[in-house]
C-alpha cells in the first residue's frame, strides 16, 4: 500500500512539473522577445560551451581561493592555518583577485552568447522550465553580482555597497558554485568545429581575459609592476614605499598616537605589564623580511625591524608554544580592530610587534608607534597602533 501511495505521489509531482502553462499573449511579445530582435550568426552552442568551460575554471578558482581567504579571517574552530611559507597567502589572494578580474570579459562575452535564451518565447513553458530558468536567473545575478562586487571591493567604493561585502562575497559565492554545478549537471560540452569568426572571437575574448591578468598583476607580482597599468594599487607607493588603506586619521588615532602617555599593555597569567616607546625600543630587536598582502589583491614586501611576539608573550608569563595572542587597536571601533595571533604565529620568530620600517619609525599611516607584522596572513589581521595584547595558553 505504501508503494502504490509513493508511486502515485511521484506521478502526480511529474504530471505537475511537466504540466503546460498558459501561453502568454502574442501581443505582449514585444523588445527583445519580438522574432529576429537577435540577427548576431555569431552566436551558437559551441561558442557558448567554451566561453562556459573558461568562465567555470576562473570562477572555481575564485571560489577555492576567496572561500580559504574568509576561513584565515573568519575562522571556525577546526580550521588551522600556518605561517610558513610566509607567501602562501600572497599567491593564494593575489591569484583570486587576478582571475576574477579576468573573469569580467568572460562573463561579458558568455552572457552576450545566452543573451537571446533569455528571451525565448513563451518565456516558460512548462513548470518545470519554468524553475529550469529561475535556475539561470539565479546563476545570472549571482554571477554579476561577485564580479561586480569584487571589483568594487578592489577600488575600495565601499559607498557603492550597502553591505558588508565580506560577508555578501562570501554567502552570494555559495550560491553561484551551486547554481553553476546544476547548470552544468544539465548542459554537455559541444565540441563541433567553430566557423573562423568564431574562432576569432574566442581568441579576442581570451586576449582580454589575459591583458587584464597582465596589467594588474604587478600589484602581487613584483616583476610586473612597471606594467600594472589596471592596478588599483602600485606596491611600491604609498608612505615609506608602501600602500596604505586606512590612515591613522581615518581610523581616528592621530591625538592617541602621539600621545607622550602612550603605553602598550601585556597582560598575561602573571598579570599586566606596560611598556612606553622607550621600553620596547629597550628589549631585544629583530628584523624580518616579510610581505604584507591585502584582500584587495595588493601585496607589497618590506623591511620590518621590532620585537617577537613570542619574547612579550614570554614576558607575560605564558609559553609562547602554546599561547594565543588577541593584538588590539587604538581605534575605538571597527571590525578588524581586534586581531586573534594563533600558536602558529605567535611562536613563530617572524612575528613581530614592529616599531621600525625599513629602518624608520612606522609612518602614522602604517601604525606608529607599534604594529603586528606576521607572516602569511592577511593586511586587515596585521593589526596597525596595536594598544593592547592579551595572551592566554591553550588549553
Amino acid at each position: 500500500m505504501v508503494r502504490h501511495s509513493r508511486a502515485a505521489v511521484i506521478s502526480r509531482l511529474t504530471r505537475y512539473w511537466l504540466s503546460p502553462l498558459p501561453a502568454p499573449l502574442e501581443r505582449w511579445r514585444r523588445g527583445p522577445w519580438r522574432p529576429g530582435a537577435f540577427p548576431s550568426g555569431l552566436r551558437s552552442t559551441a561558442l557558448t560551451s567554451r566561453l562556459g568551460m573558461w568562465l567555470g575554471l576562473a570562477f572555481a578558482v575564485c571560489f577555492v581561493t576567496g572561500l580559504l581567504s574568509h576561513l584565515i579571517q573568519h575562522p571556525p574552530g577546526w580550521f588551522w592555518w600556518p605561517s610558513r611559507p610566509i607567501r602562501l597567502y600572497q599567491v593564494t589572494q593575489g591569484l583570486h583577485v587576478i582571475t576574477g578580474l579576468a573573469s569580467a570579459p568572460l562573463l561579458v562575452a558568455k552572457l552576450w552568447s545566452v543573451y537571446p535564451r533569455l528571451f525565448t518565447w513563451p518565456p516558460a513553458r512548462t513548470v518545470g522550465h519554468a524553475a529550469e530558468r529561475g535556475a539561470v536567473a539565479a546563476l545570472v545575478a549571482a554571477s554579476l553580482f561577485q564580479v561586480v562586487s569584487g571589483i568594487l571591493n578592489i577600488f575600495q567604493t565601499y559607498a557603492l555597497m550597502p553591505f558588508f561585502f565580506t560577508a555578501a562575497h562570501h554567502w552570494v559565492a555559495w550560491l553561484l558554485i551551486g547554481a553553476m554545478l546544476i547548470h552544468l549537471g544539465t548542459r554537455r560540452l559541444r565540441s563541433e568545429r567553430m566557423s573562423p569568426d568564431r574562432r576569432r572571437l574566442l581568441l579576442g575574448v581570451g586576449a582580454a581575459a589575459g591583458l587584464i591578468t597582465l596589467f594588474t598583476a604587478g600589484q602581487t607580482v613584483r616583476p610586473l609592476a612597471p606594467i600594472a597599468l589596471l592596478a588599483p594599487r602600485r606596491p611600491n607607493e604609498g608612505p615609506q614605499g608602501l600602500p596604505v588603506n586606512k590612515t591613522a586619521t581615518a581610523a581616528g588615532v592621530a591625538a592617541a598616537i602621539h600621545d607622550p602617555a602612550y603605553r602598550m599593555i601585556v597582560a598575561g597569567p602573571t598579570g599586566e605589564l606596560s611598556f612606553d616607546l622607550a621600553a620596547l625600543n629597550a628589549l631585544p630587536q629583530h628584523t624580518a623580511i616579510l610581505p604584507i598582502t591585502c584582500v584587495e589583491g595588493w601585496s607589497s614586501t618590506a623591511t620590518w625591524t621590532g620585537v617577537r611576539l613570542r619574547d612579550l608573550v614570554a614576558l607575560a608569563g605564558a609559553d609562547p608554544e602554546h599561547a594565543v595572542a588577541e593584538v588590539e587597536s587604538l581605534q575605538a571601533g571597527g571590525r578588524y580592530r581586534v586581531s586573534t595571533v594563533a600558536s602558529e604565529h605567535v611562536r613563530d620568530p617572524l612575528t613581530l610587534i614592529a616599531l621600525r620600517l625599513r629602518g624608520d619609525l612606522l609612518h602614522a599611516d602604517h601604525g606608529y608607534p607599534a604594529r603586528l607584522i606576521a607572516p602569511n596572513r592577511p593586511g586587515v589581521l596585521q593589526t596597525k597602533w596595536v594598544g593592547r595584547i592579551t595572551v592566554r595558553e591553550e588549553s
